[in-house]
């Protein structure tokens, strides 16, 4: 297989869609500069990327294959290590997890093996929430409760619970990502004080006494924009709201609407080009 590679100024967008944007491997994707847009068209060979560069110039080249079942195998993976208080291995084998405690003594050891679409949170968007769901917990000594809002694999909830949450609500749109956060709750135990279901943010409301003292949601800024609202009902007062999968070109956007609704930023990370971001009720 083979790419066809351009950088186009993003207000030509349409003009470039004209001309490229129904080729079957055709991909447009932002660049690193805010005015800026890439194009990406894959072939079969390299003669039909060589014409694109001959009518359009850019440049092409050829894609490497990657074994990439081999390259994400557990055993390649290297464990992910949150503060001083989370280790998350992508291996479910015994003698991985032990070899991991007696590396890391006093540490909460989860395993989360990457499964179908869901990976082990070491994607920027959830391992930054970990990051900020230790920081905000430590030397917590009064009660707390937990809401994950689009769980995914589950991580966040139960490592919310290995943290000290007394109780946690955890559901997804997705109806897989469910089955799959239900696996891995299963394979590392310790969650009795878990309630994990399928359901829409959108039409989803905390029963009477339900909201929660810290509250995470990382769903694309478009979702999050539009659920602030509903969101805010799931928030004790005075209670913490971490919210990510904001990209950074969005974030300004999307915390313009979250404080539109009454939140009030605290903190903002950004890490690569996603953004994640501690809020609390004004």
């Amino acid at each position: 297989m083979w790419v066809w590679k351009k950088t186009i100024v993003k207000s030509h967008e349409s003009e470039w869609q004209e001309r490229v944007g129904n080729l079957p491997g055709a991909v447009f994707s932002e660049g690193f500069q805010a005015e800026r847009l890439n194009i990406d068209v894959y072939t079969e060979n390299e003669e039909e990327a060589l014409v694109l560069a001959a009518c359009y110039g850019g440049k092409t080249e050829a894609v490497q294959t990657v074994d990439w079942v081999a390259a994400t195998a557990p055993e390649n993976t290297p464990p992910l290590v949150i503060r001083d208080r989370l280790v998350i291995s992508a291996s479910s084998e015994p003698q991985v997890l032990e070899a991991l405690q007696a590396q890391y003594p006093g540490r909460i050891i989860l395993c989360f093996p990457a499964e179908r679409a869901f990976g082990t949170g070491n994607h920027a968007t959830t391992s930054t929430c970990l990051r900020m769901l230790c920081d905000e917990v430590k030397g917590r000594h009064e009660p707390w409760t937990l809401t994950d809002i689009g769980c995914g694999t589950g991580v966040l909830a139960l490592a919310g619970l290995r943290l000290g949450a007394q109780h946690a609500i955890s559901f997804d749109f997705d109806p897989v990502a469910v089955e799959v956060a239900e696996r891995n709750i299963a394979r590392n135990g310790g969650a009795d004080n878990l309630q994990l279901f399928q359901a829409d943010v959108f039409e989803w409301a905390p029963a009477p006494g339900e909201q929660a003292d810290i509250v995470l949601a990382n769903l694309f800024s478009t979702v999050l924009q539009q659920a602030f609202p509903r969101i805010l009902t799931a928030m004790k007062p005075g209670g913490v709201l971490i919210i990510s999968g904001i990209l950074n070109t969005q974030a300004d956007e999307t915390l313009r609407a979250a404080e539109a609704v009454g939140l009030r930023v605290l903190k903002v990370v950004s890490r690569g080009k996603w953004t994640t971001a501690k809020l609390t009720t004004a």
